[in-house]
């Protein structure tokens, strides 16, 4: 019998081995190779026991000399460390026994699941299926929380059709600025045109006044959202497809979390304070910009795992102007105050009302509703929707705050993703 020996460690080959050995095959393949193994094997550097920092790679425990046990020790220490602090223990469950084939029960090691949506383990936060609609929007617990300076979805990011009542062709300067300026020629605007909303937003802080510990504590944020909304005359060639009318809005929103119970299963969730602008980007006579500082408030009722309903609500005060006012009295037609409603149906459709006034005797202020679907192939969660929507009033662009006018569009939106 051939004597057998035990090699505590294999010692890999050296380059120059190697080298010898593919020269038979071809000299450049085996000068590559060994230039390559001489840079990308640098010799190991022992490493004592004693000497580990904590929470390196495991390449150092790997390169450790001595005895196996500190060994085994530094590679259970820096698995420790790569799992996340929140994560709770694994727990241990026994596999049923098999009577027909004699197999007996087994324990099974049962680890936790990560509060993920991907493999990587990106936290979910504000996709967490767990908590209320309102709640996931805005962050209002701690276990919604998605960080700072996330781009988000605020208002729906839009593409539309929009076939209107009536256009306004000779847009005027209502203000006295822009009294003495004589109005720009009539334009032979198409009432069938397209209509653009880009809508994001992202948090700017959060914790402020609020810091609970667990995940359900309330978490009051700061967020700055950017609207902006076009008309374009896609369809008017003869204009040479121009778009007709641009808004720009601005604002800083401040969120300060609740969880009150009201009657009827209602739950009052949120109280905020805003600060936003308003404008067209025009000079005279077309020039349009109001600024405002809102209250606002929202509750939420829980009807099913995919059914609620929601109430908000916003009433603001124009700021003064430090000059000539664009646009007087934009208020007494947009309106002082809004109430916005919807109700989501199920994981596929939901519906909204939204109503501004302008709170005076003379009543104006403009009425929409909306209607959105989502695909019936990915109606779990996809930021895609078919969208219609019906509006009637005024303030349905700045630049015709005093022009009312019913529309109706149809096409798609990407809501909050």
């Amino acid at each position: 019998m051939m004597p057998i020996t035990l090699l505590s460690r294999r010692r890999p080959p050296s380059t120059h081995r190697l080298a010898r050995g593919l020269r038979r095959v071809h000299p450049l393949w085996a000068s590559l190779l060994a230039s390559g193994v001489a840079h990308a094997q640098p010799a190991p550097t022992a490493v004592a026991p004693e000497s580990v920092p904590p929470n390196l790679g495991w390449q150092v425990c790997q390169a450790m000399t001595g005895p196996a046990a500190a060994q085994l020790k530094c590679f259970q220490d820096w698995a420790t460390s790569q799992v996340p602090r929140n994560m709770p223990p694994p727990e241990i469950a026994r596999a049923p026994a098999n009577p027909a084939t004699g197999q007996p029960a087994t324990p099974v090691l049962l680890l936790p699941s990560l509060n993920t949506e991907a493999p990587d383990g990106k936290p979910i936060g504000c996709r967490n299926d767990a908590y209320s609609g309102l709640s996931r929007f805005w962050e209002l617990q701690r276990g919604t929380d998605c960080d700072t300076f996330a781009i988000r979805g605020f208002r729906p990011f839009s593409l539309a059709f929009v076939k209107a009542s009536s256009v306004n062709v000779q847009p005027s300067a209502p203000g006295s600025a822009g009294a003495s300026l004589a109005p720009p020629p009539a334009q032979s605007y198409s009432r069938n045109e397209t209509k653009i909303q880009l809508s994001v937003r992202t948090k700017l802080a959060k914790g402020l006044l609020q810091r609970g510990e667990g995940d359900d504590s309330n978490q009051d944020s700061l967020w700055f959202a950017y609207t902006q909304k076009s008309y374009w005359q896609l369809f008017n060639a003869g204009l040479s497809r121009p778009f007709r009318a641009n808004d720009y809005e601005p604002e800083l929103i401040y969120i300060y979390a609740h969880q009150i119970p009201l009657a009827g299963g209602w739950n009052y969730r949120l109280s905020g304070l805003g600060l936003v602008h308003q404008s067209n980007g025009q000079s005279l006579p077309l020039s349009r910009s109001w600024n405002r500082v809102y209250l606002m408030g929202a509750a939420e009722k829980i009807l099913g795992p995919d059914s609620s309903l929601r109430l908000q609500g916003r009433i603001w005060d124009r700021l003064p102007e430090t000059k000539d006012d664009d646009n007087p009295g934009i208020e007494n037609y947009i309106g002082r105050a809004e109430l916005a409603a919807s109700w989501q149906i199920n994981k596929t459709n939901s519906l909204g009302l939204t109503v501004l006034h302008s709170l005076r005797r003379q009543a104006r202020g403009s009425t929409r509703i909306d209607w959105l679907i989502a695909p019936g192939s990915a109606p779990n969660y996809t930021g895609l929707r078919y969208h219609v929507q019906l509006f009637n009033g005024y303030g349905d662009s700045l630049l015709d705050y005093n022009q009312k006018r019913t529309k109706l569009s149809i096409g798609l939106s990407l809501v909050d993703w």
